[in-house]
């Protein structure tokens, strides 16, 4: 068997043991400390970076074929979607203060 080598595989180049699963808040709700903190990040810097070279190559060829065609922002609807379904309590929160701050 051939060993992966470091490169290209994120966290699990630097950590041996698997990452616990996060699937919702802890039970005492939303830590606003951390939650604020998060909002002034993303909103001074609301780039993230992903690894998926599935994905990466689909985008590429949907660029490549629809004109005018934006990685992007089909990245960006597709990923709000799946967070907005999978952490709804977290999203609602994120959504309103994010208007607040507005």
């Amino acid at each position: 068997m051939r060993k992966k080598k470091a490169l290209g595989r994120g966290l699990e180049a630097i950590i041996s043991e698997p990452m616990p699963k996060v699937e919702t808040p802890p039970k005492e709700g939303i830590n606003k400390e951390a939650l604020e903190r998060s909002l002034q990040e993303a909103l001074k810097n609301p780039r993230i970076t992903l690894w998926s070279p599935e994905a990466a190559a689909v985008l590429r060829y949907l660029r490549k074929t629809i004109p005018e065609f934006s990685i992007s922002n089909e990245a960006g609807k597709l990923l709000e979607k799946a967070i907005k379904e999978k952490y709804p309590e977290i999203w609602s929160i994120v959504e309103k203060r994010i208007k607040e701050l507005e």
